[in-house]
């Protein structure tokens, strides 16, 4: 099994939200005026319970008291990954990242919140999604994944590939000027007396 990497191994060991989230809550739940306390604690205790764990098979997502729930997905489920905040979010440094799968809902079937480093998670994410190591150094992931493939094909190879490409282009060009020619014999006016 591979190492993580610096990178990897910070991201694994989040398993908290920020306290800036309960901040969050809170000025969220000011909005309720003289429902306050009643509001505040659901959102506080949801804050006490929330639990992440990533790991190289995807991540885990659990919270609560009376009602747990607990969301574990796959890298492989992922469709979609989305950022949002509102304004009271970007004030605090945060923002949620939005996981879709393909589910059938509309809405995301995850949502990660309160984390200060929300861009870097989502980049590991989305090479996690798309199904690569995350990128470490100065290469690219799309330069990593092609110098991988270069070792992978023989100059053979090459040279059978292109040659059937030129057949194909030749292929698709006569068939091309064949559809072509009805169609420029009709348009040609007929002098016929």
């Amino acid at each position: 099994m591979n190492t993580p990497s610096t990178d990897e191994q910070w991201i694994y060991a989040i398993e908290r939200p920020n306290p800036k989230l309960l901040t969050y809550y809170i000025l969220c739940c000011l909005l309720a005026g003289p429902f306050f306390p009643i509001v505040l604690l659901p959102a506080f205790f949801r804050y006490h319970t929330m639990r992440y764990r990533f790991d190289a098979d995807g991540i885990s997502m659990r919270w609560g008291i009376l009602f747990r729930r607990e969301i574990v997905l796959s890298y492989a489920r992922f469709q979609d990954i989305h950022l949002s905040s509102n304004f009271v979010e970007r004030w605090l440094g945060l923002a949620r990242i939005e996981i879709q799968t393909a589910s059938g809902s509309a809405k995301a079937e995850m949502t990660i919140e309160g984390l200060l480093e929300f861009e870097a998670i989502r980049d590991f994410l989305y090479s996690r999604m798309r199904g690569h190591q995350f990128a470490t150094g100065s290469r690219s992931t799309v330069d990593s994944a092609a110098a991988k493939m270069s070792g992978c094909l023989s100059t053979e190879s090459v040279e059978e590939i292109t040659l059937a490409l030129r057949e194909l282009a030749t292929e698709v060009r006569g068939v091309r000027e064949a559809l072509e020619r009805p169609r420029a014999e009709t348009a040609k006016p007929d002098h016929t007396p």
